[in-house]
C-alpha cells in the first residue's frame, strides 16, 4: 500500500466508484451484449450508492494510524524448521469492509529464517505499479486494525513441493496489471486462483471474499477455489457453486448466499458465517 499523501485513501468511495466505473463501461468484455452491459450498469450504480450512502457510517479518519503489527498467529520462523503455509483473510478498510474481506497468501520454505506474502491490493495500480504485491509486511500482521482469521495452516513434509505450485500460480496469474474492487479481478480472485491451482490446501474462502467467483478470462466453467467441488460463474456477477468444502452457494451481483452441510452454517453477504464455525485446514 502506498504510503504517499497523493493517494486516494482506500476507504474512498471515489476509489471504489472508480474502479466500478471502469467496468461498467464494459473495458474489460468489450464483446458483452448490450442487455447485460445495461445490467452491469444499472447494477453498478447500485453498488455506488450503497457504498455512498455507508460511507459516513464506516469511515475511519485515522486509518494510516491503525494496527498493523503481527496478529501472533503465524509461527517464528526461527524456532520452525518445518515448510508452513498460511492463507488470512480480514475485513477491508472502510467503506469496503461493510461487506468485504482482503485475503493473502504465506509461505514459509523448510529451514528458512522467513516468511514470504503474496497478494494483490489495488492502490498504485493505476499509476503502473503491479497488482502483485510480495513481502508488503508481515504474514499475519492486523490489517488496519483488522485482526486476520486463518483460513489454511499447512505445515511439514512434502509442503514445500506446495510452495513451489504457490509460487509458479503467483507467476501464472493472469492479472498482474489489472485490479477492480467489484466484481474482480481483486484480491480475492488472487487467493482464489492460488486455491484452484493447489487444491491440496482445501481452501475455503469466506462469503464476504467477494470477487472469488470471477473466474480468469471469464470462463463460465471452473473448479471451487477448494478444488473439491465446480461452479458456473457469469463475470462474477452470478452463478452457483457446489463442493464438499464451500457448500452450496449462489452468487448474485457478487454477493454471496449459501448453506454449508459438511459444517452446519448459513452464508450470507457482509455478515460471512452464521452456525458452526469454519475449520482451519489441514
Amino acid at each position: 500500500m502506498a504510503r504517499g499523501g497523493a493517494e486516494a485513501a482506500p476507504h474512498s468511495p471515489r476509489h471504489a466508484s472508480t474502479a466500478i466505473d471502469r467496468w461498467a463501461i464494459g473495458s474489460a468484455h468489450p464483446a458483452a451484449l448490450t442487455g447485460m452491459s445495461r445490467s452491469r450498469s444499472l447494477a453498478s450504480a447500485a453498488i455506488v450508492l450503497l457504498l455512498t450512502a455507508c460511507a459516513t457510517l464506516v469511515r475511519d479518519p485515522n486509518w494510516q494510524d491503525a494496527r498493523r503489527d503481527s496478529s501472533a498467529q503465524a509461527p517464528d520462523p526461527a524456532a520452525t524448521p518445518e515448510a508452513v503455509v498460511q492463507v488470512y483473510a480480514a475485513r477491508t478498510v472502510g467503506v469496503k469492509g461493510v461487506l468485504g474481506v482482503h485475503t493473502w497468501t504465506a509461505v514459509k520454505r523448510s529451514g528458512s529464517p522467513k516468511f514470504t506474502r503474496y497478494e494483490v491490493i489495488g492502490w498504485g495500480v493505476d499509476r503502473g505499479l503491479s497488482a502483485v504485491r510480495i513481502d508488503r509486511t508481515g504474514p499475519d500482521n492486523y490489517w488496519f486494525g483488522r485482526r486476520p482469521d486463518l483460513l489454511v495452516d499447512v505445515r511439514g513434509e512434502n509442503v514445500d513441493a506446495l510452495i513451489d505450485r504457490i509460487e509458479a500460480a503467483v507467476r501464472d496469474y493472469p492479472y498482474p496489471s489489472s485490479y477492480r474492487t467489484w466484481p474482480g479481478p481483486n484480491s480475492n480472485t488472487f487467493t482464489a486462483f492460488v486455491g484452484r491451482a493447489v487444491p491440496e490446501l482445501r481452501l475455503d474462502l469466506p462469503p464476504t471474499a467477494v470477487g472469488k467467483d470471477f473466474l480468469p478470462g471469464g470462463a463460465p466453467v471452473g473448479i471451487t477455489p477448494s478444488g473439491t467441488g465446480v461452479q458456473l460463474s457469469l463475470l462474477g456477477l452470478a452463478g452457483v457453486l457446489v463442493g464438499w468444502e464451500e457448500g452450496v452457494e449462489l452468487n448474485l451481483l457478487g454477493l454471496t448466499f449459501g448453506l454449508d452441510l459438511n459444517r452446519p452454517a448459513l452464508k450470507l453477504p457482509g455478515i460471512g458465517r452464521v452456525g458452526v464455525p469454519d475449520a482451519t485446514h489441514p
